[in-house]
């Protein structure tokens, strides 16, 4: 432990940076991961062959590896312990939420691995998106301890995501209890996720 706390000491960048770069990658990685996300449902509407690999999971891949990487200078902060208040518990959220999504992706893998396509329900899918809403509000504490910086630009754009985020992952926990009616004509687009109900 000494060994890690010598090295992020040593470490030259100021923490004001970090943290920019932390609010930075908190609110884009949801973003993208969650484009990705739509574009391999689009993809299963067109009944499209599915695998891990798929470009469309390469985004999804893309943006959760920047959330991890605000997990990853989240926890250099944390070390330090250079922040307090809400900036920290932004940054414990970033963390918490880069490490969930780590871990769901993993076990995504191995699902698809042994029951190929799934549906918009599943096992892995449902922690992977609270990943993305923990990181996303944490991204926004933290964009909200910056807002006397240029970052303040970007507040109304994490607040957006956040509630985008929250509502998508709702609705999804919706499908597993009411899937009979969300299984209906308004639900079409979301059909792959019916399939496993």
């Amino acid at each position: 432990m000494k060994l890690v706390s010598n090295f992020v000491n040593s470490i030259s960048v100021q923490t004001t940076t970090l943290v920019s770069l932390i609010a930075i990658l908190a609110v884009f990685g949801p973003f993208i991961t969650v484009s990705g996300g739509f574009w391999d449902t689009v993809n299963h509407l067109v009944n499209e062959p599915d695998n891990f690999w798929s470009i469309q999971h390469m985004v999804v891949y893309f943006g959760v590896s920047l959330v991890a990487s605000a997990g990853f200078l989240g926890m250099l902060i944390l070390i330090k312990k250079s922040v307090r208040g809400t900036l920290k518990t932004g940054i414990v959220l970033v963390v918490v939420g880069a490490a969930i999504q780590l871990v769901a992706g993993f076990a995504d893998s191995i699902s698809h691995d042994v029951y190929g396509i799934d549906g918009l329900i599943s096992w892995s899918h449902q922690p992977l998106e609270l990943g993305l809403v923990l990181a996303a509000l944490g991204g926004f504490i933290v964009l909200k301890n910056r807002e006397h910086t240029r970052l303040k630009i970007l507040i109304p754009f994490s607040i957006i995501a956040f509630l985008f985020f929250t509502t998508w992952l709702v609705f999804n926990f919706a499908l597993i209890f009411g899937h009979t009616m969300q299984c209906i004509y308004i639900h079409v687009i979301f059909s792959s996720g019916c399939s496993i109900l």
